[in-house]
């Protein structure tokens, strides 16, 4: 099974971020030049939090706030559950689906190396999957019993 530090590697590695003083229009900006759905939220280098569409959907747009005049410090999620690069991907599916995550911020010696979403996941996950079939395969019409 892959690691997080696997799909990291094939990431770009760009760390998209923004300050909690900094104005939700500010991340909805980074969110969409980068086609991602979160960005993290990282004071003097370190990870203080996430914020997501949904958080800017929900907290900003839905109670009549400006993203021009809101602070992404009001409506991120503080102190995000992290991993650490050598986690396994489906200890990483495992907790995505039972605590409802879709991104998850990683961790090398307490600083942010990246975020691993869940399609990094699911994609992975596929991939290692064609990879069993296709060695399932060679061995049944190659190497099996009577090949």
């Amino acid at each position: 099974m892959s690691t997080v530090k696997s799909v990291l590697a094939q990431k770009s590695g760009a760390l998209i971020h923004v300050r909690s003083g900094d104005m939700v229009i500010e991340a909805l900006r980074k969110m969409r030049d980068n086609r991602v759905r979160s960005v993290l939220v990282i004071d003097d280098d370190l990870l203080v939090g996430i914020v997501t569409q949904g958080d800017c959907a929900i907290k900003v747009l839905l109670p009549g706030l400006d993203a021009k005049q809101t602070p992404v410090g009001q409506v991120m999620t503080g102190n995000p559950v992290t991993i650490t690069q050598d986690v396994p991907l489906d200890a990483c599916m495992a907790m995505m689906a039972t605590r409802g995550f879709r991104h998850l911020p990683v961790l090398n010696v307490g600083k942010v190396v990246g975020v691993i979403s869940v399609g990094d996941v699911v994609k992975n996950i596929i991939r290692d999957l064609e990879h069993n079939v296709d060695d399932l395969m060679g061995y049944i019409m190659k190497d099996g019993p009577g090949g």
